[in-house]
C-alpha cells in the first residue's frame, strides 16, 4: 500500500530529526502549513517541491510517489462505483419502462424482450465485475 504524500513527508522529516518548525523555516512557510501538508489537508506549492526533495535528499519523483498512487486508486474506485450505479439504473429503467408500456399496451413483445435483455445485460455486468 502506498503512503500518502503527507505521511511520507512526516516520515522523512522525523528521519532527519527535524521538527515541523525547522522544516517550515527551511521552506519559508509556517509550521501550520507543514502540519497541513503532513495531514494531507493541503499541498505545498508546486514550485517548492524541488526544494523539499533537496532538503530530504530524494528525487522529486520519489517525493511525489505516495500522493500519485493513492489519488489514482481513489479516483478509479469512484469511477467504478459510478459505472456500477449507472448500469443498475439502466436495468431498473428498462424494467420500469417495459412494465409501464405493457400496461398501456404501447409496446410490442419483441421490443419489450429487447429492452429487458438490455436491462439483464446491465445487471450481469455489475455481477461479473464483482462490485455491489
Amino acid at each position: 500500500m502506498k503512503k500518502t504524500f503527507g505521511t511520507k513527508l512526516a516520515e522523512m522529516r522525523r528521519e532527519k530529526g527535524m521538527t515541523q518548525l525547522e522544516l517550515a523555516e527551511k521552506m519559508g512557510v509556517t509550521d501550520k502549513a507543514v502540519s497541513k501538508w503532513e495531514r494531507d489537508l493541503s499541498f505545498p506549492d508546486v514550485n517548492s517541491i524541488p526544494k523539499l526533495a533537496e532538503i530530504f535528499g530524494v528525487t522529486v519523483d520519489e517525493l511525489m510517489q505516495g500522493k500519485a498512487g493513492t489519488k489514482g486508486k481513489a479516483a478509479d474506485s469512484r469511477v467504478a462505483g459510478i459505472v456500477q450505479l449507472a448500469l443498475k439504473g439502466v436495468a431498473l429503467a428498462m424494467g420500469i419502462a417495459v412494465a409501464v408500456l405493457s400496461f398501456l399496451k404501447e409496446i410490442e413483445t419483441a421490443d419489450a424482450v429487447g429492452m429487458l435483455g438490455i436491462g439483464l445485460a446491465a445487471l450481469a455486468i455489475t455481477q461479473l465485475s464483482g462490485k455491489d
